[in-house]
C-alpha cells in the first residue's frame, strides 16, 4: 500500500507577513505579491520539493484566509515563470526545474555575482532600464503607447508652466485646480452626457486613486461592504478592501451585472455601495442593458445607496455612439471615475471623480501636480484630448476587425465574445484545453492573460482575454497565429 504524504500546514509554511521587506512595509503590499514571494521562497529553500502538489486554489484560499483570486493569480504567475506546472486533471505542482525567476527572492541574492542563481544557473544580468516589453503584447487594459500624444502633452505642460500666475503656484486648490475642474466637467457633459458641474469634480492621480479616496470616505460614513462585478478588474476591489470595504462578488451575464443577484446580496449583507463598469464591462466586454440600468438606479434610490461607475473604455465604441454615463440617470446616487490612463497613457498619472452631493472627502495630501492639472485643462480645452480620442477610435476599430478576421481564419470553431468596443475581447478555449496550459506554453515574447485572473469568487470558464490596444498593427495576424498554434497543439480534440 502506498504511503500517503502528510498534509502540509500551509498557513505556517507560507508566511504571508514576511519577505524581503519585513514588517509594516510588507504588510502594506498586495496579498497576491506576498503569496508569490512566499511560494518562491518555499521552493528556493527546499520546503516545497520538486513535484510537491499544491492545494486547489479554493482550498488554499480558505486555509490562508484570502480571496480565491489572490491564489489563482499567484499560481498563474508562477506557472508562467516555470516555478510551478499545471496539467489537465492534475494538481498544480512544483516544476521539475524551477525557473531562475523563482529564486530571486532568497535572502542571499545580494551576495551572489550578477546573473547567478541559487541553483548555480547563469543568466544575463537584468537590464538597468527595466524589463523589455513583449513583442506580441496581448495584455488588456493598455492603450497604444506608440500613439501617446507626446508633443501635444509637452506643449500643454510648457504652456501651463509659462502662463500660471505666480499666486497660483502657492495657492491651496481644494479638490484641484479650478480651470482643470471646469475643463473636466465640460468634457464629461459633452462626451459622456453626464450631469457635471466643476464644484463636484475632484482631480486624482487616476481611477485607483479616486477609488481609494471614495472608499475611505464611504468607510468613514459607516459603510462596510461593497458589491462588485464578478469577474472584474481586481485592483479596484483590492483598494476597496484596504479601505475597510468587504467586496461581495455579483455575477455578470450578457446584460451586465445581475441586478436580482445584487439586490439579494445587498439584503443579506446590508451593502449599500456597488462598483460597476456599465459602458463596457471588464473583462467580459458586455454593456449594462437599459432595463438593468433602470433597475439598479431604482435600487440605489430606494436603499439610499451609492453606485460607483468606473467609466472603463467608455470612449471606445465602434458600432454606435457611446451610450451616456449611468451618472446621468441619477447624479445624486452615482460617483463617476475616469482618467487618462486607458485612453491616453498611464504615465500621465491624472484622473477625476465626479461626486454626488453628500460625498465630500477631505483633499488628498498627494494630489496631482499643479502643473499637470493646468496641462490637463489646456489639453482638454484646446481640443487635443478629443482629437486623440477620435484617432484612437479609428485605430482600435481597424485593429479589432483585423484580430477578429485572423481568429476566424486560425480558429474558426471558437467565437470571441464582447461588444464592438474597448481594447480587448474574450476568446473561449476548446474543452480540455485550459488557460493555464496556454500561458505555460507561451513563449517569452507573447503576453496573454487568462480570464480567471479577474474572477472574484466564481469559477471562470477557460478563456483568454486578448488585448489589442498596445499591439502593433503589423503584428496582429502573427500574434493570433502564435496563440492559435498553442491552442491547436493543446486541443485534445485534434490529437
Amino acid at each position: 500500500m502506498q504511503k500517503t504524504r502528510p498534509i502540509l500546514a500551509w498557513e505556517t509554511l507560507l508566511d504571508l507577513d514576511s519577505g524581503a521587506d519585513a514588517g509594516m512595509t510588507a504588510l502594506r503590499q498586495p496579498l497576491r505579491g506576498r503569496l508569490e514571494r512566499a511560494l518562491r521562497a518555499a521552493v528556493a529553500e527546499g520546503r516545497l520539493p520538486t513535484g510537491a502538489a499544491l492545494p486547489a486554489s479554493r482550498v488554499m484560499a480558505e486555509t490562508l484566509g484570502v480571496s480565491r483570486w489572490v491564489v489563482t493569480e499567484a499560481y498563474g504567475q508562477l506557472v508562467a515563470e516555470g516555478v510551478l506546472e499545471a496539467r489537465t486533471g492534475s494538481a498544480t505542482r512544483v516544476a521539475a526545474s524551477a525557473a531562475p525567476s523563482a529564486l530571486e527572492g532568497d535572502s542571499d541574492a545580494r551576495n551572489r555575482p550578477a546573473g547567478v542563481t541559487l541553483a548555480g544557473v547563469t543568466r544575463p544580468p537584468t537590464d538597468a532600464r527595466g524589463p523589455r516589453a513583449p513583442r506580441f503584447d496581448l495584455r488588456p487594459g493598455i492603450p497604444d503607447l506608440r500613439a501617446t500624444p507626446r508633443s501635444r502633452w509637452s506643449s500643454a505642460l510648457r504652456s501651463a508652466l509659462v502662463t500660471l500666475p505666480d499666486h497660483e503656484l502657492a495657492a491651496a486648490h481644494r479638490w484641484g485646480y479650478a480651470p482643470a475642474r471646469i475643463a473636466v466637467a465640460e468634457h464629461l457633459s459633452r462626451s459622456r452626457h453626464a450631469v457635471a458641474v466643476p464644484e463636484r469634480v475632484l482631480l486624482t492621480h487616476g481611477a485607483g486613486d479616486g477609488m481609494r479616496i471614495l472608499a475611505e470616505e464611504l468607510h468613514r460614513q459607516g459603510h462596510r461592504c461593497i458589491l462588485v462585478e464578478d469577474p472584474s478588474w481586481p485592483r479596484l476591489r483590492e483598494i476597496a478592501g484596504r479601505a475597510g470595504l468587504r467586496p461581495i462578488p455579483i455575477p455578470v451575464d450578457d446584460d451586465g451585472i445581475d441586478v436580482s443577484a445584487l439586490t439579494d446580496a445587498a439584503s443579506r449583507s446590508g451593502a449599500r455601495i456597488a462598483l460597476l463598469t456599465p459602458a463596457h464591462q471588464f473583462p467580459l466586454g458586455v454593456a449594462l442593458s437599459a432595463p438593468r440600468r433602470e433597475q439598479i438606479v431604482r435600487w440605489a434610490r430606494d436603499q439610499d445607496a451609492i453606485l460607483i461607475e468606473d467609466d472603463y473604455d467608455a470612449e471606445f465604441r465602434y458600432d454606435r455612439r457611446p451610450i451616456a454615463a449611468l451618472q446621468r440617470l441619477a447624479p445624486d446616487r452615482v460617483a463617476l471615475l475616469g482618467s487618462l490612463s486607458k485612453s491616453v497613457s498611464p504615465a500621465l498619472g491624472i484622473g477625476w471623480a465626479l461626486l454626488p452631493a453628500g460625498i465630500d472627502p477631505e483633499p488628498s495630501a498627494s494630489s496631482p501636480s499643479l502643473i499637470d492639472q493646468a496641462a490637463l485643462a489646456r489639453f482638454i480645452l484646446h481640443g487635443d484630448f478629443e482629437r486623440h480620442l477620435r484617432a484612437s477610435r479609428i485605430r482600435f476599430r481597424r485593429r479589432r476587425a483585423r484580430m477578429l478576421e485572423a481568429l476566424r481564419t486560425e480558429l474558426p470553431a471558437l467565437t470571441p465574445s464582447g461588444i464592438a468596443a474597448g481594447m480587448h475581447l474574450v476568446l473561449p478555449l476548446p474543452p480540455g484545453c485550459t488557460a493555464m496550459q496556454v500561458i505555460a506554453a507561451a513563449p517569452a515574447d507573447l503576453a496573454i492573460t487568462p480570464l480567471d485572473r479577474y474572477a472574484a469568487d466564481r469559477e471562470a470558464p477557460d478563456a483568454l482575454v486578448l488585448g489589442y490596444g498596445n499591439l502593433d498593427d503589423a503584428l496582429v495576424e502573427a500574434a493570433v497565429a502564435r496563440v492559435a498554434g498553442i491552442i491547436r497543439e493543446l486541443d485534445p480534440g485534434r490529437r
